[in-house]
């Protein structure tokens, strides 16, 4: 096989050929590492594998740039296994056999192989399958990097033989331990303010990978006296940040916006609503999720609360951005300060679950029509109680089927209109329990 796939010294020739400050600062030892203490710590799970000697298949679930490539390579060294690295990107059948093949061969030869799958989410089905025999016979130990959800992007069969580890972000500490590792490697600091070096930081948006790449563009730049943050922010962009809007970032954002709306919190529903729209979401997705809480969280406490929604999606088709995108974050401040119920959504889900238990039940023959003798003969109909001939316009009867008790599904809570619902309801519940004596 070729050695494409395997850990390669430069060769000779290029060995003075210059190298990125990322690749510089690749740490030599897993104690080097920054941010991930709390899986790399003795207590964490990867230090306890190493404590023990025994490193399982794992994967490595992270965003950009927080250390993924970096730790499998370390891990490889620290249990003495031949690093592999390939990426689902460029990997077909034949090359995935070429490698299971040099691993056996490897393993026959007393030394193990650790296959670094990079991208490993974008392997199809059958692809991730064909790594769980080699898996299992300890051909290879499979370490996989994601920046997307496992749980949703591999195998239950791939998930149940490896562990997930969660790699965090970077904090702005810990890129500044990494800014100043960076300055210790050019052997002189950033020409920046202090501000202009928070903004720098601020830039790389937890990636540690970008701070390099800016780190190394400053160091570049020829200037006399340190820059501002408006003279650094003219020179360069800030990084774009991350969002996939058909990936995680996509659902854990929707979800903060949703729970902001839930827990009546308008400055954190219009933080979250405005970082969607700055990652490109699709206005009409937010004014479809945004009547979908009016309807599921604020409900008959405000009926009002989903008119206001409608209107503002109205508004929204009429106006389109940015003029329209006013009327949802109206929208979303109206909902999270109107009062919150989801009675009628608890409510729908216990009938739903009360039908499909009872579905084959009939309703009782007296709220059937009887168009015909033969039904009439049959009973259907018979002793019905016109709700309007009753003094109160309410006749007590019963309306479930004969062989189901008679369940609370609707419980009103005590705000906003519901309140008065309430009333209505303990009302109807009192008079139905007098005629019914």
């Amino acid at each position: 096989m070729s050695d494409l796939f395997d850990r390669t010294e430069p060769a000779a020739a290029g060995a003075a050929a210059p190298r990125p400050l990322a690749d510089r600062l690749r740490p030599h030892a897993l104690s080097e590492v920054i941010g991930q203490e709390m899986v790399l710590s003795p207590e964490g799970p990867l230090g306890a594998m190493l404590a023990s000697g025994s490193l399982s298949s794992l994967i490595l679930w992270g965003p950009p740039g927080v250390g993924k490539t970096t730790i499998a390579r370390l891990l490889a060294d620290a249990t003495d296994l031949a690093f592999v690295q390939i990426s689902a990107i460029f990997t077909g059948v034949p090359d995935l056999r070429k490698v299971f093949e040099t691993a056996k061969l490897r393993r026959a030869q007393g030394r193990g192989t650790l296959l670094f799958v990079d991208e490993i989410h974008r392997f199809n089905k059958a692809q991730q399958d064909s790594f769980l025999p080699h898996m299992e016979d300890g051909t290879i130990v499979l370490v996989g990097a994601t920046t997307e959800n496992p749980s949703f992007e591999l195998n239950s069969a791939l998930l149940s033989r490896a562990q997930v580890i969660v790699l965090d972000r970077l904090t702005p500490a810990d890129l500044e331990r990494l800014a100043q590792r960076a300055e210790r490697d050019l052997g002189r600091a950033l020409p920046l303010r202090p501000e202009a070096r928070d903004a720098l930081i601020d830039m790389a948006d937890g990636d540690g990978r970008a701070l390099l790449n800016l780190v190394e563009q400053v160091a570049a730049w020829k200037i006399a006296e340190p820059l501002s943050t408006e003279a650094l922010s003219k020179r360069l962009m800030r990084r774009a940040a991350k969002y996939d809007k058909t990936g995680d970032e996509h659902y854990n954002l929707i979800s903060a916006l949703h729970k902001s709306v839930r827990g009546s919190d308008p400055d954190a529903a219009l933080y979250w609503f405005a970082r969607m729209l700055e990652g490109g979401e699709d206005p009409r997705y937010l004014a479809r999720r945004i009547t979908r809480m009016a309807v599921e969280d604020i409900a008959l406490a405000d009926p009002q609360a989903q008119s206001v929604c409608l209107h503002a999606w109205e508004i929204y088709e009429r106006l389109g951005s940015p003029e329209g995108e006013l009327a949802l974050a109206q929208a979303l401040v109206y909902l999270a300060l109107a009062p919150k119920s989801n009675a009628g959504y608890m409510a729908y889900k216990a009938a739903r679950d009360l039908a499909r238990r009872t579905g084959s039940e009939p309703p009782p023959k007296h709220i059937l029509n009887a168009p015909t003798r033969l039904m009439k003969e049959q009973g259907f109909g018979a002793g019905y109680a016109y709700d309007h001939d009753a003094e109160d316009a309410f006749s007590g009867q019963n309306y479930f089927p004969d062989g189901v008790r008679r369940p609370v599904l609707y419980q009103p809570v005590e705000r906003g209109y519901e309140r008065e619902l309430k009333k209505r309801l303990d009302w109807f519940a009192k008079l139905r329990a007098e005629r019914n004596r």
